[in-house]
Formats: structure tokens, C-alpha cells, sequence
């Protein structure tokens, strides 16, 4: 299973080559993971944050660029969760444009921590079981 999100390529994210800055790739990556809370755990992640103290930061990233994305394409955002651990989750991107061809793969990896201390926690039972629901193991 996963959850998709859609949205338009802006002008600020063009390099002088005409095509979106390898970095944005990364900042689009991360909003999107933002928004999927709320799809996969029914809870937005600003309240994971600030009512909860929990952040999910990445521990491990890696991508592969297939495609180049340019001003005016629309970005198709699929995210699966692939897998879930006691306080780590994997999760895995793909971006097409609106033609669908395949733009962007990313895998990052996070690890659930205590915001107050930094250290890792388990994740939540009910947000590690609405993650497994979205999980391919």
C-alpha cells in the first residue's frame, strides 16, 4: 500500500540548467513524508512534534536520478513504507512527472527520537501499527 501526493514544479526550484536542483529532490522528498502522517497515522506530523516530542529524523539516505524535472511539470509522489522496526521505519519514494515517467527513487530510513532528550524511542504502538498497515514486510 502507499499514499500519493501531487504537486507542481515552481520557478524557485530551477537551477540555471532549467531543471530542478538535485537538492529540492530531497526538500520535496521530506514534505511529502510530513503530509503522509496524517494519510497513514490520521494525525498531523507538527503535533507529532509539538504535542507528542517526537521527531523522525533520517539516519540513512540514499536516491537515484532517472529523469530530469523541469519549471511547470507536475510531480506525482508515491511513498511506501517498507519497512517497520521498534524505532526505525524505511521508507521508499518514487516521483514521476505527469507524463508518468519515473523522475526520482529515494530510500531514507528514520529512527523515532525524543525530541527533549534526542534519543531513540520506540515508535507508538498505534503509529507503528498504522505504519505497519502501509508496511510491504
Amino acid at each position: 500500500m502507499s499514499v500519493e501526493f501531487t504537486r507542481r514544479v515552481d520557478w524557485p526550484m530551477i537551477d540555471p540548467a532549467q531543471v530542478v536542483y538535485y537538492p529540492v529532490y530531497w526538500d520535496l522528498a521530506h514534505r511529502f513524508f510530513e503530509e503522509s502522517w496524517e494519510d497513514i497515522c490520521g494525525i498531523s506530523y507538527p503535533t507529532i512534534i509539538n504535542k507528542h516530542r517526537l521527531g523522525f529524523p533520517a539516519v540513512s539516505t540514499s536516491s537515484t536520478h532517472h529523469s530530469p524535472l523541469r519549471y511547470g511539470d507536475i510531480v506525482h509522489c508515491q511513498i511506501r513504507v517498507s519497512k517497520v522496526g521498534n524505532s526505525s521505519t524505511e521508507w521508499s519514494y518514487s516521483f514521476a512527472d505527469q507524463t508518468g515517467r519515473l523522475v526520482w527513487t529515494g530510500e531514507v530510513t528514520t529512527v523515532c527520537v525524543n525530541l527533549d532528550t534526542f534519543e531513540t524511542t520506540e515508535i507508538p504502538s498505534s503509529f507503528r501499527d498504522a505504519l505497519r498497515t502501509y508496511s510491504e514486510n
